[in-house]
C-alpha cells in the first residue's frame, strides 16, 4: 500500500498573503506576514520596484507551499501522511522531502540523537499548554519512547515508512530555519545581496543594512524577556537562539520547559536557560542551538565547539559559557 500526499496550497497562500504589510523606505523594503505559526520578517534593499514587488510575492508563495507540505496541522500536508500511515503504509515523497529527511538524518548523527524528528509523540505527552499541566508517569514515558527513535525511521528512494503506530515526525528545530536559508538563496538568485530573513528570530542575512555596516540583532535576556543582555552584529551568517524560558508549566512545585531530550524521554534540566549559535546557514544553526540546550552547558559548548566555522554562547542562571570567537560578533 502506498498512500500520495496533496498539500493544500491554494488556502495556506491565501491565508499568508492577507497578513502581509509591506514598509517601504526609499529602496528599503520590509515585508511581514504570518505563517508556519510565527512571524515572518524579510527586510532588503532594493533599486527595482518591479523585482522588489515580484520577490515578495514569489518568498510568500514559496513559504505558503513549505507549510502547506510540511506542517504536521495541517491533514494534507506529506508530514501528516506519513504520520497517519505509521504503522501500516509507505508514503511516496518528492525530492525535496527526500532531501530534508536526510539532512534530518544528518543532523541526528551530528548531534549524537539530542536532536530527532521523531520525538513529537514525547512533545504531544508533555502538553505544557494543558490546562490543568499533567506529569506523565514514569511508565507513561517509557512506552512513548518506545514509539521514538530515528533509527525506526525505514527509507528507501522515493518513500519513507515509520513501522510502529503512534510513531510520528516533526520538522520543529529545522523546518523554520531551512526556509530561512531557502528564502535567502532566493533573493540572492534575483541579485538582492543585502538580505535579513527572520522566520520567529531564526535569522539569516547578507550584506549589510542601510546606513550600517552590519546586521544588528539583539540576544532576549532570560531572566529579562523583552529585554536583550547583548546584540550581534553578522554580515553573512545565520543566527538562532534556543531556550525554555517563555514556553512552560509548573507543576508539584516544579517548573518543566517545552524543550523535550528525546534521550530520556523529559523536559531539558540541566540548568540552560538560552543557547545562541552563528552559523553560516540556518539550518546548522538551529538544529545545534536546540540540541546544545539538550546536552547542557559542557557538552554543549563542545559539540558547538566540534563543528568549524561556527560560534555560540549557553546561558545558565549563574554563567555566560561561549566559544573562543563569540565575542568578536559582540556589539557594545
Amino acid at each position: 500500500m502506498v498512500l500520495n500526499a496533496q498539500p493544500i496550497t491554494p488556502e495556506v497562500r491565501a491565508r499568508v498573503r492577507q497578513t502581509a504589510r509591506t514598509d517601504v523606505r526609499v529602496d528599503y523594503y520590509q515585508l511581514a506576514f504570518q505563517a508556519m505559526g510565527t512571524h515572518c520578517r524579510v527586510c532588503f534593499r532594493c533599486g527595482e520596484p518591479r523585482l522588489a514587488e515580484q520577490f515578495q510575492a514569489e518568498a510568500m508563495d514559496w513559504v505558503s507551499a513549505f507549510e502547506a507540505r510540511y506542517s504536521r496541522f495541517l491533514p494534507g500536508s506529506v508530514l501528516s501522511q506519513i504520520n497517519v500511515a505509521a504503522g501500516r503504509a509507505w508514503v511516496e515523497i518528492d525530492p525535496e522531502t527526500e532531501q530534508l529527511l536526510q539532512l534530518c538524518q544528518e543532523m541526528v548523527f551530528l548531534t549524537q540523537g539530542a536532536f530527532d524528528p521523531t520525538a513529537l509523540p514525547l512533545i504531544q505527552l508533555w502538553n505544557w499548554k494543558a490546562n490543568p499541566p499533567v506529569i506523565p508517569t514514569p511508565e507513561l514515558i517509557a512506552a512513548t519512547r518506545e514509539r521514538c527513535g530515528w533509527r525506526q525511521v525505514q527509507r528507501k528512494p522515493g518513500a519513507v515508512f515509520l513501522p510502529a503506530a503512534g510513531m510520528a515526525l516533526d520538522l520543529g528545530g529545522i523546518g523554520k530555519e531551512y526556509a530561512v536559508d531557502r528564502i535567502l538563496h532566493l533573493a540572492l538568485q534575483r541579485g538582492l545581496t543585502n538580505v535579513l530573513v527572520d522566520f520567529g528570530h531564526d535569522i539569516r542575512v547578507h550584506g549589510q543594512p542601510p546606513e550600517r555596516g552590519a546586521w544588528h540583532i539583539g540576544l532576549d535576556d532570560p531572566a529579562r524577556p523583552g529585554k536583550c543582555w547583548t546584540g550581534l552584529a553578522v554580515t553573512q551568517q545565520a543566527v538562532t537562539t534556543s531556550g525554555d524560558y517563555l514556553r512552560a508549566f509548573q507543576a508539584q512545585g516544579r517548573r518543566f520547559g517545552h524543550i523535550i531530550d528525546p534521550r530520556s524521554g523529559e523536559p531539558v534540566n540541566n540548568g540552560c536557560r538560552a543557547v545562541t549559535v552563528i552559523a553560516a546557514h540556518c539550518t546548522l544553526a538551529g538544529v545545534l542551538s536546540t540540541a546544545a540546550f539538550v546536552l547542557g552547558p559542557h557538552d554543549g559548548l563542545n559539540l558547538i565547539q566540534s563543528c568549524p566555522g561556527v560560534e555560540g554562547c549557553l546561558l545558565t542562571d549563574t554563567a555566560r559559557l561561549h566559544t573562543r570567537r563569540f565575542t568578536a560578533y559582540v556589539t557594545h
